[in-house]
């Protein structure tokens, strides 16, 4: 490594590494570094020597809701996916999971052992953290009403838990300004196993039918506005199908912008700003977007 910012952690830090294969987009420029702590204890250390050397640091979950900038970021990207935070169990009706644990794979754990309130959770993609950052949901209910306690880090390292009075959950956010979330706590509900699996099976084959989940894409690319459906009033304005360059607003849910191949995110975000000046101008809503972009 070239650097001598993260001496001694050669071993989980690399310079200059593509995220394209990172993310659901399959595409966009590299990271400066991409850092994959072990540990709570190396985060810590990285994290402090990102905040004493001015780099700015980024939390990359599974890439689900994301979107990077062909040139790639000059930041730090921690990606927490080894071992230790995709841990997750359960004691009774309380579940405990870490960050990094792949939101389905909990979901499918709960639902065989009986434990109910994140089948809503089914087909959603991401990491435990990254869907609480964001309260990710949608109409089957949102991940924020079973959660009870998050822990978090700061960037200088000071770790502290945020319980369920301190915590706020709206649409598609959360009052979690923290830079890393560590782990959380859920409040579930016993319940039988079958019809749970019989229920997040159903939700799955919902989504699965209604969005174009064989695709390129980062989910939806606008957050609803109040008391009306994003895909709707892209629909409503005749975008479906609209492409520039590679990119293509989807024909089966208008609110999903396909990456066909040779997609650059160049392509992805000129027809986002297309969408959103269409869209005002036909019914007059801005709309605000869902999807990530990093530069």
């Amino acid at each position: 490594m070239s650097s001598k910012l993260f001496a001694g952690f050669e071993d989980v830090v690399e310079e200059n590494v593509c995220l394209a294969p990172l993310t659901w987009y399959r595409m966009g420029g590299p990271a400066r570094y991409l850092v994959r702590p072990q540990n709570t204890e190396q985060l810590q250390q990285i994290a402090r020597r990102c905040l004493d050397s001015g780099t700015r640091m980024l939390v990359l979950g599974r890439g689900a809701n994301l979107l990077v900038a062909d040139e790639g970021v000059n930041a730090a990207v921690f990606k927490l996916d080894a071992p230790f935070w995709r841990e997750h169990s359960h004691d009774g009706a309380r579940l405990t999971a870490m960050a990094g644990a792949d939101m389905q794979a909990v979901g499918r754990y709960c639902v065989r052992h009986g434990l109910a309130g994140l089948e809503c959770m089914a087909g959603i993609p991401g990491t435990i953290g990254g869907c609480i950052r964001g309260n990710a949901g949608g109409r089957f209910g949102d991940i924020g009403n079973t959660v009870s306690r998050v822990t978090v880090m700061s960037a200088d390292g000071e770790i502290f838990v945020r319980d369920k009075d301190d915590l706020v959950f709206s649409y598609r956010k959360s009052n979690i300004a923290a830079t890393f979330i560590l782990s959380a706590e859920f409040e579930l509900e016993e319940d039988d196993p079958d019809e749970l699996v019989r229920k997040f099976k159903e939700i799955w084959m919902f989504k699965k039918n209604s969005q174009p989940l064989n695709t390129k894409n980062a989910g939806c690319i606008f957050k609803n506005p109040e008391g009306a459906s994003a895909g709707a009033l892209i629909d409503q304005a005749g975008l479906k199908g609209t492409r520039i360059g590679e990119a293509e607003v989807s024909t089966k849910h208008a609110n999903f912008i396909i990456a066909h191949p040779g997609c650059r995110a160049a392509d992805v975000m000129a027809l986002i700003e297309a969408i959103k000046e269409k869209v005002q101008k036909v019914h007059g809503v801005d709309l605000e977007q869902e999807v990530i972009v990093w530069r």
